[in-house]
């Protein structure tokens, strides 16, 4: 399992990009960590998440 913000995702894997687009996030707003390193976002269309990986998402929210 892929562990994505502390919920289990029943895939081996799964390309980032793809995950994103399918959960509706606004990837030009979002931070996405992989086993603890930053992925950059020139590389959301290669980065392949595998069975045992922690992924943390991080969306920013504007405001006052």
């Amino acid at each position: 399992m892929i562990l994505i913000n502390g919920n289990n995702l029943q895939e081996e894997q799964i390309i980032l990009m793809k995950f994103l687009k399918s959960n509706h996030y606004d990837f030009t707003k979002i931070a996405v960590e992989k086993n603890g390193v930053i992925v950059p976002r020139k590389e959301y269309d290669s980065e392949v998440f595998i069975d045992g990986d922690i992924i943390e998402i991080v969306q920013f929210v504007g405001g006052g």
